[in-house]
């Protein structure tokens, strides 16, 4: 754990975190590898490749709703087919919301991490939301 985490590179902002191996500024959401030397900037997969560690897969992917809106991390999205769900008498309806969405590489093209009221904890596909 580094004890004197630097600003970002990007905005400045002071108030930068560890996460795992990177260091992440929550104004920009820039992640970067923190250079022992102290240089610092560039984007991780630069940095990485430098370190000898290939880019994580995956990385530069843009996810996007069922009408073309790229999602991100935290968005609300809103339902937009009505989808069956096993074990449930009743599926999920068409128009229902869900909030704080987390993109995940999933299997069988589930994309989507969340949380919905009445069902629990699934995974959706990104064609059937669309962003609130």
């Amino acid at each position: 754990m580094i004890e004197n985490l630097p600003a970002c590179p990007k905005c400045s902002c002071e108030y930068t975190y560890e996460m795992n191996a990177l260091v992440v500024c929550p104004e920009c959401g820039h992640e970067w590898v923190p250079a022992e030397s102290g240089a610092q900037g560039g984007d991780v997969a630069g940095e990485r490749s430098e370190m000898g560690v290939p880019p994580a897969e995956g990385w530069g992917r843009v996810v996007k709703d069922a009408v073309g809106n790229a999602l991100q991390d935290g968005d609300a999205v809103v339902v937009v087919k009505a989808l069956k769900v096993k074990g449930s008498p009743s599926g999920i309806k068409a128009g229902t919301k869900v909030r704080g969405i987390r993109l995940v590489d999933g299997v069988d093209g589930h994309d989507i991490d969340c949380r919905i009221d009445g069902f629990g904890a699934m995974q959706l596909k990104s064609s059937v939301v669309k962003k609130a």
